[in-house]
């Protein structure tokens, strides 16, 4: 069993920050919990801006030592990424093991890796945040595979000999740029049998990996915790027409992302840059929504995302108070995922964005077409085949991507 470890939460509002400090440090608690830490003491203070040396200034800082010593304190957590320098004053300082927001996501994303690709995105990670901080961190690096902010693929006796750390680094890079051409490869695959695609997206704990079970009955993991999900997963889904598309889920976004894992996991979030249609999912009940979505809006015009088609799916219905919901992006689907009508809801809604986007055609068919028409129901979104006794053919109107065999075959018959 994992120890559950006593954890002081630190935090600075500056008049930057003050409009998301609130929620960043409620973040933060939750962040702590889903790494296994129990939080006894939130340690708040404002200042106009951050103390170049120890973030909350020396006098506050003894303040902080005095409460560490007389709570058993086993780590302190700063809200704010600390540069190299004042993790060290800090720590001696204190006297007690501290890591930042950025060492507490990749621990996180370190614990929740399962695949080779995940694995070595997160220990290059760990690598690249580690790296300028390796010289005179002897305290920490005794600290390592001892509690959060320690585990992780990446988190084995780190080389204080840099060129063996750059060494590293390349080959964890060269196997990550093999790993990201085969899953290329797999795209190219997926583009050429004009399969539509589905991607999810969304702050974590939003619910995406609910959804994509609603859609797909996939059985992925759904816990109500942040970063349930890591690794990438593409699900067939078959519609109510026939039609088969892909629905790929993927790690959920957060405020202040840290870059290292922005870079590391480029190639996973390269799986939505070639989807038909993304799927942007909602915690509507969350507080702080709109933070939320601007979050995600953020990085995914970093990811250059905003030229596909988006509908925004309001998850969590359930939990919102009456009257007190707002949609805020569009188009948009307001539901429970728990609701046993909600995939009929949000199934009938991307029905209808499909046939926006997609180009109309209508074919005829003969009776003696039969295999031709069920490939077509599989691969385009059929929406009326009916049979003209008179002329004994089948006319067959439906809509399909413009390089389909569908359209082909319409154009060859003009």
């Amino acid at each position: 069993m994992v120890k559950t470890e006593q954890v002081v939460l630190v935090g600075v509002e500056t008049p930057e920050n003050y409009r998301t400090f609130a929620d960043s440090m409620v973040e933060l608690a939750n962040l702590a919990k889903t790494a296994n830490g129990e939080v006894i003491a939130t340690f708040q203070q404002n200042r106009d801006q951050f103390d170049h040396q120890t973030i909350i200034g020396k006098g506050k800082l003894q303040e902080l030592r005095q409460l560490t010593d007389e709570e058993n304190v086993d780590l302190v957590i700063f809200n704010h990424e600390l540069t190299p320098r004042q993790g060290q004053i800090i720590e001696d300082t204190l006297e007690t093991p501290t890591i930042d927001r950025v060492q507490l996501i990749l621990d996180i994303f370190a614990k929740r890796a399962r695949s080779k690709e995940g694995k070595l995105q997160v220990e290059l990670a760990q690598l690249e945040y580690s790296f300028p901080r390796i010289i005179g961190q002897g305290k920490t690096l005794s600290r390592l595979g001892g509690g959060i902010g320690t585990r992780g693929p990446g988190e084995t006796k780190l080389e204080t000999d840099r060129r063996l750390i750059r060494k590293k680094m390349t080959s964890i890079r060269q196997e990550l740029k093999e790993v990201a051409d085969h899953r290329r490869r797999t795209r190219q695959q997926r583009d050429e049998q004009q399969v539509y695609q589905i991607g999810l997206v969304g702050y974590t704990n939003a619910g995406k990996s609910t959804i994509l079970n609603l859609l797909t009955s996939a059985n992925t993991r759904e816990k109500d915790q942040l970063f349930a999900t890591l690794d990438p997963l593409t699900k067939k889904w078959r519609m109510p027409e026939g039609l088969e598309v892909t629905v790929t889920d993927t790690v959920g976004f957060i405020q202040d992302l840290p870059t290292q894992l922005v870079d590391a996991f480029h190639s996973t979030l390269e799986e939505t840059q070639n989807m038909d249609l993304i799927l942007h999912v909602i915690d509507a009940s969350a507080t702080n929504r709109q933070q939320q979505e601007q979050t995600v809006m953020q990085l995914m015009d970093d990811l250059q995302l905003r030229q596909i088609p988006v509908l925004a799916v309001y998850n969590k219905a359930d939990l919102i108070k009456e009257n007190q919901f707002v949609p805020t992006l569009f188009p948009n689907v307001l539901l429970s995922a728990k609701d046993p009508d909600s995939k009929d809801k949000l199934t009938e809604t991307i029905k209808s964005i499909m046939m926006e986007k997609l180009q109309p055609y209508t074919l005829v068919l003969s009776p003696d077409e039969g295999r031709f028409l069920e490939k077509l129901k599989q691969n385009t979104l059929v929406v009326a085949t009916d049979f003209e006794e008179e002329k004994q053919q089948y006319l067959v109107k439906g809509f399909a991507k413009e390089q389909s065999f569908a359209i082909t075959r319409m154009n060859q018959k003009k």
